[in-house]
Protein backbone atom coordinates (compact mmCIF):
# COMPACT_ATOMS: atom_id res chain seq x y z
CA UNK A 1 0.00 0.00 0.00
CA UNK A 2 1.36 3.39 -1.00
CA UNK A 3 1.64 6.13 1.60
CA UNK A 4 2.29 9.74 0.66
CA UNK A 5 2.94 12.12 3.56
CA UNK A 6 3.21 15.85 2.94
CA UNK A 7 4.92 18.34 5.22
CA UNK A 8 6.20 21.90 5.14
CA UNK A 9 2.95 23.82 4.99
CA UNK A 10 2.22 26.78 7.21
CA UNK A 11 1.45 30.47 7.43
CA UNK A 12 3.60 32.91 5.47
CA UNK A 13 3.33 36.54 4.43
CA UNK A 14 2.84 37.50 0.81
CA UNK A 15 6.17 37.50 -0.98
CA UNK A 16 7.55 34.78 1.26
CA UNK A 17 8.61 31.22 0.51
CA UNK A 18 7.80 27.70 1.62
CA UNK A 19 9.10 24.30 0.61
CA UNK A 20 6.69 21.41 0.67
CA UNK A 21 7.93 17.83 0.93
CA UNK A 22 6.18 14.58 0.16
CA UNK A 23 7.69 11.37 1.48
CA UNK A 24 6.58 8.16 -0.23
CA UNK A 25 6.62 4.60 1.03
CA UNK A 26 5.19 1.28 -0.03
CA UNK A 27 6.29 1.28 -3.65
CA UNK A 28 9.45 1.92 -5.59
CA UNK A 29 9.18 5.69 -5.61
CA UNK A 30 11.78 6.24 -8.29
CA UNK A 31 9.65 4.39 -10.85
CA UNK A 32 6.72 6.80 -10.82
CA UNK A 33 5.88 10.30 -12.02
CA UNK A 34 4.70 12.60 -9.26
CA UNK A 35 2.61 15.73 -8.96
CA UNK A 36 1.24 18.44 -6.70
CA UNK A 37 -2.35 19.65 -6.62
CA UNK A 38 -4.11 22.22 -4.47
CA UNK A 39 -7.61 22.99 -3.35
CA UNK A 40 -8.70 26.38 -2.07
CA UNK A 41 -11.88 26.83 -0.01
CA UNK A 42 -14.96 26.66 -2.19
CA UNK A 43 -12.95 25.74 -5.29
CA UNK A 44 -12.18 22.57 -7.18
CA UNK A 45 -8.87 20.83 -6.78
CA UNK A 46 -6.38 21.98 -9.42
CA UNK A 47 -3.11 20.70 -10.79
CA UNK A 48 -0.07 22.72 -9.75
CA UNK A 49 3.03 20.87 -10.97
CA UNK A 50 4.20 17.51 -12.26
CA UNK A 51 7.50 15.72 -12.73
CA UNK A 52 8.65 12.63 -14.62
CA UNK A 53 10.17 9.62 -12.86
CA UNK A 54 13.74 10.88 -13.33
CA UNK A 55 13.06 14.59 -12.96
CA UNK A 56 13.87 15.23 -16.60
CA UNK A 57 10.49 16.73 -17.46
CA UNK A 58 8.28 19.07 -15.49
CA UNK A 59 5.03 20.94 -15.98
CA UNK A 60 3.31 23.80 -14.16
CA UNK A 61 0.04 25.62 -13.77
CA UNK A 62 0.42 28.90 -15.66
CA UNK A 63 -0.17 31.02 -12.58
CA UNK A 64 2.78 29.46 -10.70
CA UNK A 65 5.33 29.36 -13.52
CA UNK A 66 8.48 31.18 -12.53
CA UNK A 67 7.54 31.08 -8.83
CA UNK A 68 7.20 27.36 -8.02
CA UNK A 69 9.68 24.57 -8.71
CA UNK A 70 8.99 20.86 -8.46
CA UNK A 71 11.90 18.51 -7.89
CA UNK A 72 12.56 15.03 -6.56
CA UNK A 73 15.23 13.07 -4.70
CA UNK A 74 14.71 9.43 -5.64
CA UNK A 75 17.17 7.93 -3.11
CA UNK A 76 15.20 9.77 -0.40
CA UNK A 77 11.80 8.81 -1.85
CA UNK A 78 10.78 12.46 -1.67
CA UNK A 79 9.30 15.03 -4.02
CA UNK A 80 9.45 18.75 -3.27
CA UNK A 81 7.58 21.89 -4.21
CA UNK A 82 9.60 25.06 -3.69
CA UNK A 83 7.20 28.00 -3.59
CA UNK A 84 8.59 31.53 -3.87
CA UNK A 85 6.93 34.93 -4.16
CA UNK A 86 3.81 33.53 -2.59
CA UNK A 87 0.51 35.34 -3.07
CA UNK A 88 -2.71 35.22 -1.04
CA UNK A 89 -4.35 33.38 -3.94
CA UNK A 90 -1.90 30.51 -3.39
CA UNK A 91 -3.70 29.76 -0.11
CA UNK A 92 -4.96 26.18 -0.30
CA UNK A 93 -4.50 22.65 0.90
CA UNK A 94 -1.67 21.15 -1.15
CA UNK A 95 -1.75 17.48 -2.08
CA UNK A 96 0.98 15.19 -3.28
CA UNK A 97 0.09 12.71 -6.03
CA UNK A 98 1.64 9.58 -7.51
CA UNK A 99 1.01 8.12 -10.97
CA UNK A 100 1.49 4.48 -11.88
CA UNK A 101 3.14 4.31 -15.28
CA UNK A 102 5.41 1.89 -17.09
CA UNK A 103 8.88 2.05 -15.58
CA UNK A 104 11.21 4.28 -17.55
CA UNK A 105 8.42 5.97 -19.47
CA UNK A 106 9.09 9.56 -20.46
CA UNK A 107 5.52 10.47 -19.52
CA UNK A 108 4.97 13.23 -17.01
CA UNK A 109 1.73 14.62 -15.53
CA UNK A 110 0.02 17.70 -16.92
CA UNK A 111 -3.19 17.61 -14.89
CA UNK A 112 -4.35 14.01 -15.18
CA UNK A 113 -5.96 12.32 -12.19
CA UNK A 114 -3.32 10.44 -10.19
CA UNK A 115 -3.37 6.92 -8.84
CA UNK A 116 -2.67 7.87 -5.23
CA UNK A 117 -3.10 10.98 -3.09
CA UNK A 118 -1.48 12.25 0.08
CA UNK A 119 -3.52 13.65 2.94
CA UNK A 120 -2.64 17.28 2.21
CA UNK A 121 -0.88 20.14 3.96
CA UNK A 122 -2.30 23.61 4.53
CA UNK A 123 -0.59 26.64 3.03
CA UNK A 124 -1.89 30.05 4.09
CA UNK A 125 -0.51 33.25 2.59
CA UNK A 126 -1.44 36.47 4.37
CA UNK A 127 -1.58 39.82 2.62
Amino acid sequence: QVQLVESGGGLVQAGGSLRLSCAASGRTFSMYPMGWFRQAPGKEREFVAGISWNGGSTSYLDSVKGRFTISRDNPKNTVYLQMNSLKPEDTAVYYCAMYYRRYGSSWYPRGEDPTNWGQGTQVTVSS
